[in-house]
């Protein structure tokens, strides 16, 4: 019980500080300065303003210095990065484990919102989810089937970009093999990839008449999310088709 609340609460925090992320890293500001302050009126927040999911509710979703409205992207987020956090733990039971996944997943909500909006995917959040993915379960293990994965993909953008005379893949997407291949290992990365494939293919059909360009990124990890959490019916599935 008290490690579900202290790695919910991380997740709070957690939330809290990609919140930031989310909104300076597409713009290239730092995350650490300014300090946090309101973005209509730019008024720097007392830390009471801060508290993850407790001050917008007591602020009722608005700025204490001009009233106008925060967005309701702070809220959720640092809502649905503590569930996630707590649905891992509940999942894992092992608490390091839990922190370790629930942070490559919590980065990667951060990274399918910022590729979703602003077609971007910075390093400085893709890159610590591949180190922090290199140290579950068995880190040589992790490390290992991460870079098999991750050099696989980075061969594939270069030869396809080769043979069709144009830039194929992103750098960013070998990046999210690497750590599919890490948390789930070849198989089941493999078989991730494939659902997340299959996921975008539905997306891409409902959205194509609009001239949207899908981001990748979101749909990846949404079959890391899935493949993860049902790992063992997958892996049955995944037998009965191959025997």
């Amino acid at each position: 019980m008290i490690e579900t609340a202290l790695i919910t609460l991380f997740g709070l925090c957690f939330g809290s500080f990609l919140n930031v992320a989310i909104l300076r890293l597409p713009k290239d500001e730092s995350i650490a300065l300014p300090a946090s302050h309101c973005p209509q009126c730019k008024h720097p927040l007392k830390w009471y303003h801060n508290i993850p999911l407790l001050s917008w509710l007591a602020l009722r979703g608005k700025c204490a210095f001009c009233h106008s409205p925060i967005s309701l992207q702070y809220p959720l987020i640092e809502l649905g990065v503590a569930l996630l956090y707590g649905m891992v733990y509940f999942h894992h039971h092992e608490f390091v484990q839990a922190l370790l996944i629930g942070s490559v997943f919590a980065l990667l909500l951060a990274l399918s919102l910022i590729d979703w909006r602003y077609k971007a995917v910075p390093d400085t959040l893709s890159l610590p989810a591949l180190l922090i993915a290199f140290c579950v379960g068995n880190p040589l293990e992790s490390l290992q089937n991460g870079l098999l994965l991750l050099g696989t993909f980075t061969l594939l953008r270069f030869l396809v970009s080769f043979i069709s005379k144009k830039e194929a893949m992103g750098e960013a997407d070998s990046i999210i093999a690497g750590i599919m291949g890490a948390v789930l290992g070849i198989q089941l990365a493999m078989a991730a990839i494939y659902i997340a494939a299959l996921i975008a293919l539905l997306a891409f059909m409902i959205v194509r008449k609009r001239g949207y360009a899908l981001p990748f990124i979101p749909f990846l990890s949404l079959g890391l999310l899935i493949t993860w959490l049902f790992s063992e019916p997958i892996l049955h599935f995944m037998g009965q088709i191959y025997e």
